[in-house]
């Protein structure tokens, strides 16, 4: 069996690495393609991350797609609204959560599931590394996660002697902005087996995420990798990480709208606390998305166990 995942390369996608890991140790071969590439694979499924899918519908191959998130703005409700009627019908969806797919409303009975983000069960190395950074921030640095309030609070705030590590892509015009100061790096990107290795030399990590949808609706990767490798959490507030450390316990650094909490000897004294993260592995959160289940019945003989 030969698996085919398409996405356009413009975003962090953990999960397409660990989509490999899991196929790859069941025998199942994967391979990663560009959109352009879709119909034209040899693959038994064609795996897209939405994205737009229209292609013409190959009745030799399954189709899966996956919503790792509704649209962005601007015009966010009429995207989903314009993919949720107009967009080719696969043969499943997988959504991150039950509020990605309450936003789409597809009007069709496609079988779904729900596949939450997931870590590594990483551990830090040994011996620990020198704290180069004071503070780390991973993930995307568009526009759209107003960035600039948190790096203008390292060159004009309270921060100003702290030394802070963006861990991304597309950040020249940043880099550009911010760098002259001297405690602002920027690295990135690398490989994702290599992130915790760039965490580990932070004493602080930082979740900046907007409080506003989609982005206070979906799972922080980040906050769970951070919180893997017990690095204390700086965190915006919003809707999921509010209900994430309600759940799973923790004790986070929420940070004010404007920053005036954010100083250097709050977060020192502050007392953080990490949360239990069993169910949050890869393996389980595959396994809990009904795709496996999907698989064997079209495919008969298949086995998905190690």
């Amino acid at each position: 069996m030969h698996i085919a995942f398409i996405h356009p390369h413009r975003s962090f996608l953990p999960e397409l690495d660990a989509y490999q890991d899991f196929f790859s140790t069941r025998n199942i071969r994967c391979s990663v393609h560009l959109p352009e590439k879709a119909g034209k694979t040899e693959a038994d499924v064609e795996w897209h991350f939405m994205g737009w899918d229209q292609q013409k519908k190959d009745s030799h191959k399954l189709t899966i797609h996956e919503y790792g998130s509704s649209s962005l703005p601007p015009l966010a409700s009429i995207k989903n609204w314009a993919k949720s009627r107009f967009g080719k019908k696969p043969d499943f969806r997988v959504f991150l959560n039950a509020y990605v797919e309450r936003i789409f409303d597809f009007a069709d009975k496609v079988p779904f599931g729900y596949r939450d983000m997931g870590i590594y069960p990483w551990q830090p190395p040994a011996p620990l590394p020198i704290k180069r950074f004071d503070f780390v921030y991973t993930g995307s640095v568009g526009k759209e996660r107003n960035i600039d309030s948190l790096l203008q609070h390292f060159t004009r705030g309270s921060l100003e002697r702290q030394s802070l590590l963006i861990l991304s892509r597309d950040y020249e015009s940043l880099k550009k902005r911010y760098s002259r100061g001297g405690n602002i790096f920027f690295q990135g990107p690398v490989p994702y087996a290599s992130v915790s290795d760039y965490l580990c030399q932070a004493r602080y990590a930082i979740n900046y995420v907007p409080d506003k949808a989609p982005f206070n609706r979906q799972t922080s990767t980040k906050l769970l990798e951070y919180a893997n490798l017990k690095l204390p959490i700086l965190t915006t507030s919003y809707d999921w990480v509010r209900g994430f450390e309600q759940t799973y316990g923790g004790c986070f650094f929420y940070l004010l709208a404007d920053l005036s909490n954010f100083t250097w000897d709050a977060v020192n004294q502050f007392a953080y606390g990490f949360p239990a993260l069993a169910d949050w592995s890869w393996e389980r959160q595959i396994n809990k998305s009904g795709v496996l289940e999907f698989l064997q019945l079209n495919f008969q003989g298949l086995s998905l166990d190690r």
